[in-house]
């Protein structure tokens, strides 16, 4: 037997159902934001990912599928969504045009990590990117559209906001964070060692609990932001305040990716363990340029359903539908004439093969139907069909042709 492999997972059955939930409920949510459909590839150049995820992150430096394909071209596939949703903004020359775009997408990504619960080698997310706008009341929204999304599913959440500064106040509190690093580094782990070089800001994001106590004096971006940034960050937390939504600024929340300036945040949720951040996004405002493009604000977010699957909280399953059966093999060919009418606006169940009156019945539970039609010798010989309406019970036998 052929099982699947380390950290990836068939979606069957009460999974798949969920999965569909989660998909359309936060399309639904989207669309209203004004988002439209896209469609990025799996397999991208591994450039791509260098230049926009970074060398310094666990991503690229870790957990990427990275291959050589037949042509000799550097491939991985892809281990998350923004940046295909970029070079696609950019490859398209949407860049150039003055309006502003909106894209939703869906589909699974993949990293190469230890499989652990809601976090799988490959995993699926649900995301949106918005470019062109750059005005701190995009971040107030696109955070208000996450949370609408959670309150339509049922999961409760805390959010977690931040500001990563820009490319005016970054360097110089860079500069402050390497020397108070410095003093430290003996005491910190290999991987906050080799950040300081490459990224020391993502020293900030470190899961190791010991470097986490080391980093409580830390500098705070928060309190080195120029006057542009801080205007921002103070007219978001002042717009969540007047909206009513709970937040807590956490000031070492970075984010796992070097794209990310301005407004950071992660939506967490304490009922799935250690790994609590269920979606995360922020502001890449200098994203597309990274890639070649004009200059042009982005924002985004991305959620990881199956982060969130346990979490969900499914609405009661309506009845709908027709199961059709046969109590004598002469009935088939009738019921799949009359099966074949009725799929052209109702799902319908068809079962081929003759029962007993007990065993049509329970196909009809585990269809979830709302009409049973079932032909036996009696309704043959008399050209009826039995039909059984589950909801109110009410049972009668129809002429074939009325059906």
């Amino acid at each position: 037997m052929i099982n699947p492999l380390r950290g990836m997972k068939d979606l069957t059955f009460d999974e798949s159902a969920r999965f569909v939930h989660i998909v359309t409920t936060a399309i639904e949510i989207a669309k209203r934001y004004g988002y439209g459909y896209i469609e990025t590839p799996i397999l991208e150049e591994t450039a791509l990912f260098r230049r926009s995820v970074g060398e310094s992150s666990d991503i690229v430096g870790k957990e990427m599928y990275q291959f050589e394909d037949k042509g000799g071209n550097d491939v991985c596939m892809r281990p998350e969504g923004t940046a295909g949703i970029v070079r696609a903004f950019v490859s398209a020359k949407l860049d150039r045009q003055p309006t502003k775009q909106k894209f939703y997408y869906y589909g699974p990504m993949f990293r190469y990590e230890r499989p652990q619960k809601g976090r799988l080698r490959e995993f699926h997310q649900f995301g949106c990117e918005s470019f062109g706008e750059a005005s701190v009341l995009e971040d107030f929204t696109i955070i208000t559209m996450v949370g609408q999304i959670f309150d339509a599913l049922g999961i409760d959440y805390d959010l977690k906001i931040n500001s990563l500064g820009c490319s005016d106040c970054m360097p110089p509190y860079k500069q402050k964070l390497i020397g108070f690093l410095t003093e430290i580094k003996e005491e910190l782990c290999a991987d906050c060692n080799r950040r300081i070089d490459t990224n020391p800001i993502r020293v900030l994001d470190c899961k190791n609990a010991a470097c986490q106590t080391l980093l409580v004096d830390s500098p705070k971006l928060i309190s080195n932001l120029c006057d542009a940034c801080d205007t921002d960050f103070k007219q978001l937390t002042a717009l969540l305040d007047s909206a009513g939504i709970s937040y807590e600024v956490d000031t070492n929340l970075v984010r796992g990716l070097d794209y990310y300036n301005k407004t950071a945040f992660e939506f967490v949720s304490n009922d799935i363990g250690s790994q609590s951040a269920i979606a995360g996004g922020g502001r890449y405002d200098k994203l597309v340029e990274y890639l070649d493009g004009k200059p042009t604000p982005g924002i985004g977010f991305a959620l990881g359903i199956e982060r969130i699957m346990e979490l969900v909280q499914m609405p009661e399953r309506e009845r709908e539908g027709y199961y059709l059966g046969a109590m004598t093999p002469e009935a088939v060919e009738k019921l799949l004439l009359l099966a074949n009418k009725k799929r052209l606006t109702d799902k319908v169940t068809v079962e081929y093969n003759s029962k007993g009156f007990k065993s049509h019945m329970k196909g009809v539970g585990k269809a979830h139907a709302r009409y049973a039609l079932l032909i036996g010798e009696d309704e043959l010989e008399n050209g009826t069909v039995w039909v059984k309406d589950l909801e109110s019970k009410e049972e009668k036998r129809l002429p074939l042709a009325k059906v």
